[in-house]
């Protein structure tokens, strides 16, 4: 430090740099004229204890308390900042940027006068410096004798990255965990005041405590959240403000979420799940199936999720369960390439877990072949049996109609001579067709190569391998037999018509020397008629006519003739009831004739 005496508002007053000390000129400078390097704005900081001013007009520097009495005209607040470039001055007032007016009065030099205080006037002002490189801001207390006044925020705070923050009271505060958090408290009074912390309206012990009305909180985890309130005290009374301190943790993976299994529980354990990672999952499913995915994140305040697939909002047909933290992906074919991920961001950050889905294919299979057709000669062949196969697993072949058929290529299989075996013919016609007959056929002993041609061998060579098959057996070894009947019955039957009437006789099945026998055995025969129409002498009738009659006119349109019309029988000629002949229809018994005009 080293003193710098300047001339300000009719008098000389000492100044301590501080933070202003490297970015002041230095003698050798000013004398040799150089340029003065760029520096951040820095106020310059007046030494000087509180007290109580009681004239009409009270000049100030920035540091000192005003302590305003009944006879007071006017403040003047000054600032004084250095920096290059020169910086750029403004005022606050208890956070809230100054509004000039009339009393309220910004001067050339950039002092703050207040004319007429009154009790509104009282509160923190605030000078702040600021310039290209950055900025500086000093408080001056401007209160009345009486009550405390304290320097509140209304402004929140979210730190989120370091590892300490010093905030006024009033603020809220978030910041993450392990940090150090310092709560100004602020205060002016006279009397001086007396400054009592509280959390959560419990007294702290004062070893929470630091000077000029500060508190620090270090290593800040979940349990220091809480109601901070800061209370100032003094003979003519007391007043309280408060700050809310609120943790932050920001997303972090879990390794199990237990939402997962409850939806599981009730939506069956065949549906698939998976949970997304930050370094990325990964999970293969058949097509057309449902999938969960789950988001497993922890935070503090809990984390916002947001779904994407493939970097993009969800567009795909879904579901979201359990506050959003599980994805319902109703059917995986909607979403055949890509990865979906989850989002997670609270206050104090954001966290990004994915998992991609990897639908298995329906494919066609020729791996296994079927059975040989033959067991050796020249014929074998096998053909590859198609399967359709999904992850391995066959399925109906109806999952792959979609799929190009691959070609199937018989093989030839067991190409090799055969063992001599016995070879046979077909059976001979028996020689009876009823009462016992003889059939015959070949037995020959060969052997078949596997160039397909056959090579005779001895009867011996087949017989050490099987049993030589017969060459003759019996046939047709039921009895002859053949249908019987018995004479015609009587005719009988109305007459209707011709040949209507009935007659029946009986049918029997017997062998050839006329034993009887059930018709079961006969049933291989064609079998008599046992019904036939037959004719009588009822039915033997006809219509007879007459020669037609002399017309009645040789012209004219009134001439008619007529005969005579009868049943008669066809035997005896004599007339019958005409009912007898009514199957055939009946001649006209009568006509008109002659029907010509007359000349006269």
């Amino acid at each position: 430090e080293y003193p710098l005496h300047r001339h300000v508002s009719g008098f000389t007053s000492s100044v301590r740099t501080s933070s202003a000390e490297a970015f002041l000129p230095t003698p050798v400078d000013l004398v040799n004229g150089l340029r003065r390097p760029h520096q951040k704005p820095a106020i310059l900081r007046k030494i000087s204890a509180a007290q109580q001013l009681s004239a009409s007009e009270v000049v100030t520097h920035l540091g000192q308390t005003v302590v305003l009495a009944s006879g007071t005209l006017s403040v003047l607040l000054h600032c004084e900042a250095v920096g290059n470039p020169k910086p750029t001055i403004s005022w606050a007032k208890n956070g809230e940027e100054v509004k000039y007016n009339d009393r309220m009065l910004l001067q050339p030099d950039d002092s703050l006068q207040i004319l007429a205080p009154v009790e509104a006037d009282v509160g923190f002002y605030a000078c702040n410096a600021s310039n290209a490189l950055g900025s500086d801001s000093v408080s001056i207390a401007v209160t009345l004798a009486g009550k405390p006044l304290i320097k509140a925020s209304r402004a929140t705070v979210i730190n989120t990255e370091s590892p300490a923050v010093t905030v006024d009271i009033g603020s809220t505060v978030k910041t993450i965990q392990k940090a150090n958090v310092t709560i100004s408290c602020q205060v002016a009074g006279v009397p001086e005041a007396e400054v009592t912390w509280f959390k959560n309206k419990v007294k702290l012990p004062s070893a929470h405590h630091m000077p000029d009305g500060l508190l620090l909180i270090t290593n800040v985890s979940l349990s220091d959240q809480g109601l901070y309130s800061c209370k100032a005290a003094n003979l003519r009374g007391e007043v309280t403000e408060s700050s809310q301190l609120l943790v932050l943790e920001p997303p972090r993976p879990l390794p199990y979420l237990e939402d997962l299994t409850a939806v599981l529980s009730s939506a069956g354990t065949s549906t698939p799940s998976v949970l997304t990672s930050p370094l990325g999952t990964k999970m293969t499913v058949s097509p057309g199936t449902s999938v969960l995915i789950g988001c497993a994140v922890d935070g503090h305040p809990a984390p916002n999720i947001t779904w994407l697939y493939s970097g993009q909002p969800l567009s795909l047909r879904h579901r979201l369960l359990a506050a959003g933290r599980i994805l319902q992906i109703l059917n995986v074919s909607d979403a055949p390439d890509g990865e979906f991920s989850c989002l997670a961001q609270n206050e104090a950050g954001s966290l990004t877990q994915k998992t991609s889905l990897a639908i298995q294919e329906y494919q066609w299979s020729v791996d296994k072949l079927m059975a040989c057709s033959a067991s050796c000669g020249h014929k074998g062949m096998q053909l590859p049996q198609l399967r359709c196969l999904l992850d391995g697993a066959e399925v109906n072949l109806s999952h792959c109609k979609e799929k190009p058929k691959p070609a199937l290529q018989p093989i030839a299989c067991n190409r090799k001579d055969c063992p001599s075996r016995w070879m046979v013919t077909s059976w001979s016609p028996c020689t009876r067709s009823c009462g016992g007959g003889i059939q015959m056929r070949r037995v020959t002993c060969q052997r078949l190569t596997a160039k397909g041609s056959s090579i005779p061998m001895s009867n011996e060579a087949c017989a050490q391998l099987s049993k030589r098959p017969v060459d003759t057996q019996n046939c047709n070894r039921q009895p002859c037999v053949e249908w019987g009947a018995s004479s015609w019955g009587q005719c009988n039957g109305p007459c209707i018509g011709p040949r209507l009437a009935v007659q029946h006789r009986q049918i029997f099945c017997q062998t050839k020397d006329g034993t009887s026998v059930s018709l079961d055995q006969c049933s291989a025969l064609p079998r008599p008629l046992s019904t036939q129409n037959c004719w009588t002498d009822a039915c033997g009738v006809h219509w007879r006519v007459s020669l037609w009659t002399v017309c009645t006119a040789t012209c004219g349109n009134y001439g008619f003739q007529s005969r005579r019309v009868d049943c008669v029988h066809v035997r005896t000629n004599k007339p019958v009831l005409e009912h007898h002949c009514s199957w055939r229809p009946r001649p006209a018994n009568w006509q008109r004739c002659n029907i010509t005009p007359c000349e006269n």
